[in-house]
């Protein structure tokens, strides 16, 4: 019995199979892809026809990592897995944006995409592989697509460019891109760089998107052998009445022109003038004609709205708000706004807002990452938040969305090239967002360079963010810098660029039309560079460089190595010596074991006598002095014999004050001449030569007594 077909392509030297007709067979589309020893799983499946009322694309694109894939069991009470990673959900992302923008128009009825981690070799990333086991999916089943397409990963070491790098290659690469497209255009881009020129980056896009072009015939090969690939299925999910159209573009048209020109920098004056004209399109129509065309009214207006819009700015040179194609919007910043934190700063360009505010802390600070691909701690987070007021709106909050993760990823991207090397901080950024009209995420970054300067941490050179837009009509197209939100969603692209003046640290890009010439996207790179520089003076307007002092209220730290024999002394058994130390200086001490195979030790601490006594007491212990006999030392009586005391000499060396050794007169009772805890000052008079414990004297150094008549 012959069960599935199997095909494959060589990418980067790596080859790279597709297995179809064996596994979930019942899905409407369904793949399993590999390179090496890892293996995605990746179904698709459409409903018959689209709900009622529906005049969208409801596509869901989910991704999920087994812990079986790698060996290993979930962590947790239940040990299963559970909600989907921030790590699964960047991964979704990806998929979706590359994916979304390639189903028809028209095409209505919901669309579920699941990819599923099923093996893992701890070499060949999996979600370098999810676009093109998405879209091989959906070619091999019959629902409407215009693709297919496919993602790849382009890194570069010593200045070669790889395409999939595997997890040790992406340690020593310069460049971390991920690219989607099809076999005419690329359509997403996203990745972070060690601060790389415009003409870098594109030559980077030019690699990958052969690659794709390769990887895309392929699917189309293997979907010409698959039997229902072909023809796909037939569907009609929206109804048009021209006559209508008509009517609403004819009243509309020269309306929606005339809003477009005023330049209004107010964006709830444009929608109030916008929402002026649809109440008065809809005063053409009776009830009951808007009864049975209503929703058609507010389609073709829309469409109304989007295309006098783009006409103005496109054959009279007029934005919405008045500017020009490459002029920022008004900028102003402030930092120390809030007095208790460790770091804070307002950053406002136009209508969009970002707060951001710095918090430092020590080793138990960092975040545990407890995921198939990577198990460890992060030391640099940062969380975006976009609050319903924000946009003048009144919704529900209902947890952290897709958005404001992928977004918060973004920021960090950006600025974690500029972050110090050695710096014994634990970093947390949070962006709450105050306002917003388009570039949330760029103010993001910038706020988040003022708040790291205003903290003190000694980042290597500030970075800024821009996002820019394009509009395509009629063969014309202008490129826009700093776009609205209007914009953003009535344009073709959506391209976001962050960097320092030397270069670039971050980008995304989403694009909505096809045929994108590298020229425009030179163009736009370049705008993009001018937009930064402007947006970086008005940064290093407002604080130059990084504070060379921490807040009052920032927690200090120190930390040096110690031996890797000595982090047991340390520690003590069961962590006894450690927790005394932490309890009698207020501190909080953290040892960590390097690969180099020292240890590294962490001192957090709110009080300088506090931190100067851990320190000394550890140093000790790791770089302890040596014992000398005849010398005189002062040290705390650990526990009480009744032979005698057994005495701290230094830390971690004890020795015995015999009963006959601590007073000339004689002792009855040890216990009524000292208890655990004292202080006692003594000499090393010798060495047990059978225990080589010390042998200690408290009587040597108190003056003999007058001997009696």
């Amino acid at each position: 019995m012959n069960i599935g077909m199997r095909k494959s392509i060589v990418t980067g030297g790596k080859e790279i199979s597709v297995e179809t007709g064996k596994l979930a067979k019942q899905a409407d589309g369904s793949v399993v892809v590999r390179m090496g020893d890892t293996m995605l799983l990746a179904t698709v499946v459409s409903a018959p026809d689209a709900k009622e009322g529906i005049d969208f694309l409801p596509l869901t694109v989910d991704y999920r990592e087994k812990y079986s894939a790698a060996g290993r069991f979930p962590g947790g009470f239940f040990r299963r897995e559970a909600r989907p990673s921030e790590a699964e959900i960047l991964v979704m992302r990806l998929v979706d944006r590359a994916l979304r923008p390639l189903f028809p128009d028209d095409y209505h009825a919901e669309v579920q995409v699941m990819i599923q981690l099923l093996s893992f070799d701890e070499e060949n990333n999996p979600d370098a592989l999810c676009g093109l086991a998405a879209s091989a999916a959906i070619a091999i089943s019959d629902i409407p697509f215009n693709g297919p397409m496919s993602e790849v990963r382009i890194g570069r070491i010593n200045g070669e460019w790889i395409i999939n790098p595997t997890i040790s290659q992406m340690k020593e690469s310069d460049v971390d891109m991920m690219i989607a497209g099809t076999m005419k255009d690329v359509n997403m881009i996203e990745g972070e760089f060690h601060e790389i020129s415009e003409i870098e980056m594109v030559e980077a896009i030019k690699i990958g998107h052969a690659a794709i072009k390769e990887q895309c015939q392929f699917q189309l090969d293997l979907a010409a052998e698959v039997e229902g690939a072909n023809p796909k299925r037939e569907y009609s999910h929206e109804t048009h009445d021209e006559e209508v159209r008509t009517k609403v573009y004819d009243f509309a048209m020269d309306k929606c022109k005339e809003v477009a020109r005023q330049g209004l920098a107010d964006k709830a004056k444009r929608s109030e003038l916008f929402s002026a004209i649809k109440e008065e399109l809809e005063g053409q129509f009776t009830e009951e004609e808007l009864e049975e065309v209503g929703g058609l009214v507010s389609t073709y207006f829309s469409e109304v709205k989007k295309k006098a819009v783009r006409s103005v700015m496109v054959h009279e040179g007029k934005r919405l708000d008045g500017r020009k194609f490459d002029e920022i919007r008004p900028i102003w910043s402030e930092v120390d706004y809030l007095p208790r934190v460790h770091g804070s700063a307002v950053f406002t360009r136009g209508e969009t807002q970002s707060l951001t505010t710095l918090t430092l802390g020590g080793k138990m600070d960092e975040q545990m990452i407890d995921g198939v691909i990577f198990k460890g701690t992060e030391n640099f987070m940062l969380h975006y938040n976009f609050p319903p007021f924000s946009t003048g709106e009144a919704r529900p909050l209902r947890g952290t969305s897709r958005r404001e993760i992928g977004h918060g990823n973004l920021a960090l991207r950006a600025l974690k090239l500029v972050l110090p090397q050695e710096f014994p901080y634990t970093i947390r950024l949070v962006s709450d967002i105050l306002e917003s009209n388009g570039s949330s995420s760029m103010a993001t970054v910038c706020a988040g360079t003022l708040a790291l300067m205003d903290g003190g941490v000694p980042i290597t050179a500030p970075v800024s963010g821009i996002a820019m837009g394009l509009v395509a009509d009629e063969g014309k197209f202008v490129v826009l810098s700093d776009i609205l939100g209007d914009e953003d969603h009535l344009g073709d692209m959506d391209f976001k660029v962050t960097g320092t003046a030397k270069g670039i640290t971050a980008c995304q890009m989403d694009i909505k039309v096809d045929g994108l010439p590298y020229e425009i996207l030179i163009q736009a790179l370049e705008q993009a560079k001018a937009g930064r520089l402007h947006i970086l003076n008005k940064i290093t307007e407002t604080i130059a460089e990084p504070n060379t002092d921490l807040k009052p209220y920032t927690p200090r730290i120190e930390a040096f190595k110690v031996p890797n024999d000595m982090i047991g002394a340390i520690i003590g058994p069961g962590g006894k010596i450690i927790q005394a130390l932490q309890k009698e200086t207020n501190t909080t001490i953290t040892i960590e074991e390097l690969e180099s195979g020292e240890g590294n030790v962490q001192i957090l601490s709110n009080n300088a006598d506090d931190m100067a006594e851990a320190v000394k007491r550890i140093r000790l212990i790791a770089f302890p002095p040596t014992v000398e006999e005849g010398e005189t030392y002062k040290g705390k009586v650990k526990s009480v014999q009744a032979y005698g005391v057994f005495v701290e000499i230094l830390p971690g060396t004890d020795g015995l004050i015999h009963i006959s050794e601590f007073n000339h007169d004689k002792i009855e009772k040890m216990e009524d001449f000292a208890k655990e805890g004292d202080l006692l000052e003594f000499k090393v008079v010798g060495r047990d030569p059978k225990t080589k414990k010390w042998k200690l004297s408290r009587k040597v150094l108190l003056p003999k007594p007058e001997k009696k008549a």
